[in-house]
């Protein structure tokens, strides 16, 4: 099952030649693809620049790989990460989780890493389209390298359909430098270096630019122009204390929403937060029954909420976000349409959430957010939108991994089981059976607690 449990293995595959290896076995330097292997993957006309210019061709030492501080990559501190964007004309919204686990690579032959182990999960128009897990160590200098990815796309039914990007360095190809540890302008580093599966060069155009973040100016951002397999370009922004911030290429953005820490309060959580929460939650619980004028009401409620919190300081992008939850909100009620109505009121729980995260520990959000996700199975499946249930279960199973370490055993099982259940009625086309897992589910969830 995509997600349920997901375990790490040792890789023990060389990186071919011994080509540029010292004596003791540790290479000196990082192997590169070949002409021909260019020419196989029509590569060849791409305007790639000389080694010369390139900072990723010496060979990394690793001795404290996952103590990962250097300011422009610092995944050893982002706990979470909520990015906002559009791609083909609709929403586009990611979350980035440090897990807690890391992985042990074999990158070169003979030379083992420990790498961090951050799960990407990225959702146009509010379904599941691709779930990545990423590998990051920090080499001794202060670069970050990328030693691969594992890859799940999804397509518009809920059903994964390919894994089409994956690999791993030492067995698809060279570890790959994601951030330099001194950057300046003209140098030039790969961050995705294998023909035909992943490659993207990229340059260094600015440093030390002031960017607008979500609580204000950032100061000492870069910015790179990175060169795709396809020949085009695109900019990438990466801040202090927020790693990757801004990616455009053509019509598609993903932009910085909010980062944990960095964006954290120490405050306790508003009243007004919570309100619109419990609002949201009264508007769904209306909308299931076909109560129209407690959801109207509802919304009322909500809305007034929200336009108490908003009085303070609201990342941009999350109330952006937020808008266009109460409009698919206001839309359904308007038109008495349950599956718009509780879609627009789980977003704005949902949207909800990614503002607690300045306010509460990450596994607690992420709790709620599959508390969310498991409402939206029964939203889905009373509009018998089967691929939404799909991608919704598929959905649990990978937030599941973002906080399955902090809960009791006996509650991790009965989340398991639950979300067994639910897939297997998925698979049997049973999806009554599924229907009726997520109202357990819901009856178990609010006993549950994560541990700190």
């Amino acid at each position: 099952m995509a997600g349920l449990g997901a375990t790490v293995a040792l890789v023990a595959a060389g990186c071919g030649s011994d080509e540029g290896a010292e004596s003791d076995g540790a290479p000196s330097t990082i192997p590169q693809p070949t002409q021909a292997q260019l020419e196989a993957a029509g590569l060849e006309k791409l305007p790639l620049a000389p080694e010369s210019k390139r900072l990723d061709i010496t060979a990394p030492t690793f001795s404290n790989p996952t103590e990962i501080t250097n300011p422009l990559f610092p995944i050893s501190d982002l706990q979470s990460v909520v990015f906002s964007g559009k791609v083909e004309g609709k929403p586009f919204h990611t979350e980035t989780t440090l897990l807690p686990e890391t992985r042990l690579i074999e990158w070169s032959a003979g030379q083992e890493v420990e790498a961090l182990v951050s799960q990407y999960s990225a959702f146009e128009d509010g379904r599941l389209e691709e779930v990545a897990l990423d590998y990051y160590a920090q080499a001794d200098d202060g670069a970050v390298w990328y030693l691969g990815e594992d890859v799940f796309d999804y397509d518009p039914d809920g059903l994964g359909d390919s894994t089409l990007g994956s690999w791993l360095a030492g067995k698809e190809g060279p570890v790959e430098m994601i951030m330099p540890a001194d950057p300046k302008v003209g140098d030039v580093h790969r961050a995705e270096n294998i023909p035909g599966i992943a490659f993207e060069e990229v340059e260094i155009k600015t440093i030390d630019k002031t960017v607008d973040g979500p609580t204000g100016p950032v100061e000492g951002a870069m910015v790179a122009r990175e060169l795709h397999d396809d020949g085009t370009f695109s900019d990438k922004v990466f801040a202090p204390g927020y790693g990757e911030f801004f990616s455009g290429h053509g019509t598609e953005t993903e932009a910085m929403a909010l980062a944990v820490p960095t964006d954290a309060l120490d405050e306790s959580l508003p009243a007004e937060l919570e309100d619109l929460s419990a609002a949201a939650d009264d508007v769904l619980e209306a909308t299931s029954s076909g109560d129209w004028t407690t959801a109207a009401a509802g919304e009322r409620s909500a809305v007034r909420a929200w336009d108490a919190y908003r009085q303070g300081h609201v990342p941009p992008r999350l109330a952006t976000d937020m808008s266009r939850a109460f409009r698919t909100l206001a839309g359904g009620i308007d038109g008495h349409d349950q599956a718009q109505a509780g879609t627009g009121a789980i977003d704005v729980a949902q949207t909800a959430l990614d503002l607690k995260l300045r306010y509460l520990p990450q596994p607690e959000v992420d709790l709620a957010r599959l508390e969310l996700w498991t409402h939206q199975i029964l939203v889905d499946a009373a509009a018998n939108d089967v691929g939404g249930v799909r991608s919704a279960v598929s959905t649990m199973e990978w937030v599941r991994d973002r906080f399955a370490h902090t809960l009791e055993q006996a509650d991790l099982t009965a989340i398991d089981q639950s979300l067994v259940v639910m897939r297997e009625g998925l698979l049997d086309d049973e999806l009554a059976v599924t229907i009726g897992e997520a109202k357990r589910l819901l009856e178990t969830l609010p006993q549950i607690q994560p541990a700190g």
